[in-house]
């Protein structure tokens, strides 16, 4: 990959701990791994990562950024000089400057991990395919929990996350796997 390709890390926030710690079933139970070497090795390459996080505007939201539960996760801190884009919406491009900010930058291609898989990943992943930009999107690299169904019960959060990943790859963007994205990381350094 080169310089016109970037990390996107969507709302891997305190909160997305807590719903885990609190028994929500949930796929890739090792998703914070994968992101952790995913931002690693783009920094590592001088690739750029930039950062979507949830500010809802409801005052019983968690995910707020004034609460210790709307701070980023270890996994997912920015580092020095990373841009960082607060949503108060489901897409990352909604209101943010990210795509003023990826333009700006000269990047085409996005890699998006994070969570929540069938919310703000997914939307954020399909405006960026109508903000004509290339997106990959690492299918061990999301948090997917299970959803509640409309007739009552859960909706597995397997199955949860292969619809939404099916959707995705239809239409959006490429689905592949976190080293498969390492993979040209190497092969283009």
């Amino acid at each position: 990959m080169d310089t016109t390709t970037a990390l996107l890390i969507v709302d891997m926030q305190m909160e997305m701990a807590n719903v885990t710690a609190a028994g929500r079933p949930r796929a890739n139970p090792d998703a914070e791994e994968k992101i952790s070497v995913l931002a690693s090795a783009f920094r590592s390459a001088g690739l750029s990562v930039c950062h979507v996080m949830h500010d809802d505007p409801r005052p019983e939201s968690k995910f707020r950024r004034d609460l210790p539960s709307g701070q980023p996760m270890p996994c997912a801190i920015p580092a020095e000089g990373e841009a960082v884009f607060w949503k108060t919406g489901s897409s990352g491009f909604v209101d943010t400057g990210l795509a003023e900010h990826l333009r700006e930058n000269g990047i085409t291609r996005l890699v998006i991990v994070g969570g929540v898989a069938a919310f703000c990943v997914n939307s954020t992943a399909r405006s960026a395919a109508n903000l004509e930009f290339d997106v990959l999107v690492p299918e061990d690299a999301l948090i997917a929990f299970a959803l509640p169904s409309r007739h009552g019960g859960d909706i597995e959060a397997e199955v949860a996350l292969e619809v939404t990943l099916s959707a995705l790859h239809a239409g959006f963007g490429r689905v592949l796997p976190t080293q498969d994205v390492l993979d040209q990381l190497a092969i283009r350094r």
